[in-house]
């Protein structure tokens, strides 16, 4: 079973033992939560906010406790609009995050998403340190029919953006999508290269609507709410992308990430297909878990 079928089933055997305040229902909730990553203070908060319902509205029925605690993981995950921001010609988003967590293929799934939505949309392989970073995106431009711009690798980022951003205007494209560096030496090294890109994107194309998005795994659990807090620190993020999602993953980091940081999941990667990033949708996600 993947993550949501086990943690429902963990979820329905606790509800089917629920009595009105039952206090070992709710630290084995709480317990329960923590295992799914919402992390200790997140599901701490979470069962906090349940126990208040239910003393107020006096649930005493499982279903309408289970109802209760959807409400609560809907609202912690409130963090903002979960759409994404395309409404200038170009729009410009930027993603980020560490090698490995599916960033690239995530481009190519949003690439595919947006095409579909009617929109012409440009690829930049600004990712020029990682082998065959550029070759991973152009079979991705490919599969989801957009165009891309790349140079060779080692070329400077800000040289592939600018030229990206230069064709865009001229050909009229409705989005750029930009793959980033993963791996750089150090943190002021990161800094200093997504700074250096946002100053490209204002002077090239000043007032264009930006998304900086964060590309996270799910299956990195607590160390993805660790990656997003310094990369909200040095990128100012619109908002995160959480991949893997099916299978093993420990998707309470959604609510973690939601409540802490204040940064909204607007996708999420529920397969490996090119179909299989969704808008995220904070009501189906509680509904699947609880």
């Amino acid at each position: 079973m993947g993550f949501f079928d086990k943690l429902k089933k963990i979820t329905t055997n606790l509800f089917s033992t629920f009595t009105e305040a039952d206090e070992t229902f709710f630290e084995e909730l709480e317990e329960t939560l923590i295992l799914a990553d919402l992390g200790v203070e997140t599901a701490m908060e979470a069962v906090e906010r349940l126990r208040e319902r239910v003393r107020k509205e006096k649930l005493q029925d499982q279903e309408a406790v289970r109802a209760a605690l959807r409400r609560v993981l809907v609202e912690l995950l409130d963090a903002g609009t979960t759409e994404l921001n395309v409404s200038t010609t170009p729009s410009v988003m930027l993603f980020i995050g560490v090698n490995g967590v599916g960033k690239t293929t995530s481009i190519g799934k949003v690439a595919r998403l947006l095409k579909q939505g009617g929109k012409r949309v440009l690829l930049c392989a600004a990712d020029t340190f990682r082998a065959a970073a550029a070759d991973q995106l152009e079979i991705w431009a490919e599969r989801s029919g957009c165009e891309i711009v790349r140079q060779h690798e080692g070329a400077d980022p800000g040289a592939v953006l600018f030229d990206a951003l230069q064709a865009a205007k001229a050909r009229g494209v409705d989005v750029v999508l930009c793959d980033t560096a993963g791996r750089l030496h150090n943190k002021q090294n990161l800094m200093a290269e997504l700074a250096k890109l946002s100053k490209i994107i204002d002077r090239e194309c000043p007032g264009a609507a930006r998304e900086t998005l964060l590309v996270l795994d799910a299956t990195t659990g607590q160390n993805g709410l660790v990656q997003a807090r310094t990369f909200k620190e040095t990128a100012g993020l619109t908002g995160i992308v959480l991949t893997k999602l099916d299978g093993t993953a420990k998707g309470g980091i959604a609510v973690a990430i939601a409540r802490e940081l204040k940064v909204p999941v607007k996708l999420a990667g529920v397969g490996e297909g090119i179909d299989d990033l969704k808008p995220f949708d904070a009501e189906a996600y509680a509904e699947a878990i609880i």
